[in-house]
Formats: C-alpha cells, sequence, structure tokens
C-alpha cells in the first residue's frame, strides 16, 4: 500500500514537473508586441511637372518628290545617270534623239535672220522717206507706206525670235533633267526605247529624303479630351516640343523631329485626322512607306501625381484600387482613377493624393486592416541586430 502512494506521488510530482516546463517554454517563445505587422515597401507620391505624351503610328513620305516625264516624243538616246544615285536639280538624266528638233530650231533661226535683214531694209526705206518728204520729193503716201513698212518689219522680227525661242525650248526637252536634287530609284526604260511627250508612265522618280516627313493618325476624340484639357487649365499647352521616332523594331530614332502642321479634316471612315512631322534625316535612315511610331507632345501638367503600376491593382467588379499605409500604419483599400501609362507609372486623377504611401511590394501578405512595416521604396534595407554574445 505504502508502495502505490509513493508511485501515486511521483506520478503527481513529474506531472507538475511537465506543467511547469510547458508553461515556461511558452513564456519564452511569446513574440514581443509589435512583432506582427508585415514587412512591406511603398512609394511616397510626390507632385511634379510632367509631360504628357502619345505614341501615334505613321509612315514616311519624302519631303519632295518628282516622277520624271518625257515633253517630247522621240527615242532614248542614253541614260546619263546612276540608278539609285543622288543627283542634283538640273542635272541631265536622259538623251532623246533630237536631229529633228536641231533642224527645226536651226530653221528658226534663219527666219530670225531673214526678218532681221528685212528690218533693216525697212529702217532705211523708212529714213529716207521721212528725209524726202520734207522737201516734198516724195508723196505723204508713200511715206506712211515706207513707215508701215518698217513696222511690218519689226513685228516680224519679233515673231521669228518668238519662234526660236519656241524651238529652243523643245531642242533643250529632248534633253531631260532632274526637277528636285535627292536619291533617284530605278529607270524604268532603257536605251533605244520610244517614249512620248507627258506619257502616263514615269521614267524615274526623285526623293528628297533629308529631311522626311512622318504621316501619323490620330483620333478625334483625343483631339476633343486635349482641347477640354486645355480649357479647364488642367493640362497647359506647350510649343515646339520634340517629336521622339521608334523605329519598327522599338529603337529610338537618332533625330527628334518637329510638328509641321495638323490637318482640319476628320477622316469620316476612321474617326481620325492627320498630323505631319519633319525629322532630320542625313544618314537616310528613314525610307519612304517604312512604318514608325512617332511619341507627340499634348501639353504639361503641373502637379502631377504618378504612382509605380505594381502599385495599382484590381478588384473582381474591375475597379482600380491601390492598398496606402495610413496614418495609423494600416492598411487601407483606396478605389483610385488613372489615366495613362508614363514610363513604368500610371498617371493618378482621382483617389489619391500628395504623401500617401501607396504599397508597392509585400501586397499578397496583407489585407485591409492588416497592421504593417513600411519601407521606402529605394531606400537601404534596416541593418540586422546582432546578438550579444553570452559573458564568459
Amino acid at each position: 500500500m505504502k508502495n502505490r502512494n509513493a508511485l501515486t506521488l511521483m506520478s503527481f510530482s513529474a506531472l507538475l514537473a511537465v506543467l511547469a516546463n510547458a508553461t515556461g517554454c511558452s513564456h519564452r517563445d511569446a513574440p514581443p508586441a509589435g512583432q506582427g505587422a508585415v514587412p512591406v515597401t511603398v512609394a511616397t507620391l510626390k507632385p511634379a511637372a510632367v509631360t504628357l505624351t502619345r505614341e501615334l503610328p505613321g509612315r514616311v513620305s519624302p519631303f519632295l518628290v518628282a516622277e520624271v516625264r518625257p515633253q517630247v516624243n522621240g527615242i532614248i538616246a542614253r541614260r546619263l545617270f546612276t540608278e539609285g544615285g543622288l543627283v542634283t536639280a538640273g542635272q541631265s538624266l536622259y538623251q532623246i534623239e533630237d536631229a529633228t528638233y536641231r533642224a527645226d530650231d536651226e530653221s528658226a533661226r534663219a527666219s530670225l535672220a531673214r526678218a532681221e535683214a528685212t528690218q533693216v531694209t525697212a529702217q532705211l526705206n523708212a529714213r529716207r522717206s521721212a528725209e524726202l518728204v520734207k522737201i516734198d520729193a516724195v508723196s505723204k503716201q508713200d511715206d506712211e507706206d515706207a513707215a508701215a513698212a518698217l513696222r511690218q518689219a519689226e513685228a516680224d522680227v519679233k515673231a521669228a525670235q518668238a519662234a526660236v525661242d519656241r524651238t529652243g525650248v523643245v531642242l533643250g526637252y529632248a534633253r531631260i533633267t532632274a526637277p528636285i536634287s535627292g536619291r533617284i530609284g530605278k529607270s524604268t526604260v532603257t536605251q533605244g526605247a520610244l517614249v512620248t511627250a507627258n506619257q502616263a508612265d514615269a521614267l524615274a522618280t526623285v526623293q528628297q529624303l533629308d529631311p522626311v516627313y512622318v504621316d501619323v493618325t490620330q483620333s478625334s476624340a483625343e483631339l476633343l479630351e486635349l482641347r477640354r484639357a486645355l480649357a479647364a487649365g488642367t493640362l497647359k499647352g506647350t510649343s515646339d516640343l520634340p517629336v521622339t521616332v521608334l523605329l519598327e523594331d522599338g529603337t529610338q530614332f537618332d533625330h527628334d523631329g518637329k510638328l509641321a502642321f495638323s490637318d482640319v479634316t476628320v477622316d469620316p471612315s476612321t474617326g481620325s485626322f492627320s498630323l505631319r512631322v519633319v525629322v532630320p534625316n542625313p544618314d537616310r535612315v528613314l525610307l519612304p512607306g517604312m512604318y514608325v511610331r512617332a511619341v507627340i507632345g499634348d501639353g504639361e501638367r503641373e502637379n502631377a501625381l504618378l504612382v509605380p503600376q505594381q502599385g495599382i491593382t484590381h478588384d473582381p467588379k474591375g475597379q482600380t484600387t491601390a492598398m496606402v499605409v495610413g496614418r495609423d500604419g494600416k492598411v487601407e483599400l483606396r478605389t483610385v482613377k488613372v489615366s495613362r501609362a508614363i514610363g513604368d507609372k500610371w498617371l493618378v486623377e482621382d483617389g489619391l493624393a500628395a504623401g500617401d504611401r501607396v504599397i508597392v511590394e509585400g501586397l499578397q501578405k496583407i489585407r485591409p486592416g492588416a497592421p504593417v512595416q513600411a519601407t521606402e521604396a529605394g531606400a537601404a534595407p534596416p541593418a540586422a541586430a546582432v546578438p550579444s554574445q553570452p559573458k564568459s
């Protein structure tokens, strides 16, 4: 009996020891107050002046373009240029057989010489008649006839000179020249081909490629939105903003352009209007017909708020939301309105204010009302505490 009581007493003592150890461990492992806050990274919103831009699709067009066509009939005797090369205005491109036109010019010059000789004779007769009529050596009628013959001879000289000018022009057309300076394309005719005046097919095309035009299209709805923003004062108009050109592969072109004009007519089939940008092209990188994108400035907004894109999410209803750290250190859910992307940030229209701390990292670990420990994005992380060494 005594042994049984002793075993019971020992079991009870062991149970008390186990409970005491468990209680001690729970006290040692309990986290200190405030350690339940979740660490997150935030971006504090600061107002700044932002230039609003719009990226629009466009095509490259030559600054000047001229199609070369013959103005007289004939056979192509020679081609005087290198296909794909640079030509200057007035440079000879083709030579047409001009024997007939040269003969016509020489005939006209001979007629002019004959008319000039007749004019000299008429001048002498008129001068002699004017002297003789003074002494009644000739009748007044004869003097008037001599004066009229002189005027007719002068008119014949002018007509003959006009004929010479005309044949000279026609003879000059037999040598086809470049109307503008630029790069010439391939020739559509070869030596020996028959060409006719003002034919439909061009012999070659000359294009000036420095500078070039970039023709882009913009929605008329975007234009109305821009005008309303300017009228409301939320956007300040800017002039002479450079236009950035993006090539087909997404790289930025080396030279900025300048907006030349905007069309005043909206295309009824697309609801858009045209803008034309002049872009320097010294290296001939931009070629006619090339697809590019032009980044055109709309205006400047003062005190604009930009929030990193990773801080903006959408709820199941499709509303745009952001998680913000409140003054009490707890998470607040905000419904916000953003309008456009500027780089890697959204432009805020409503729902956020300057000084708000938007959570950009750690969103998966939090919920509204949860306490958080905020660290500014880009700031150095806090140094880890070094545990103290026990004294020996």
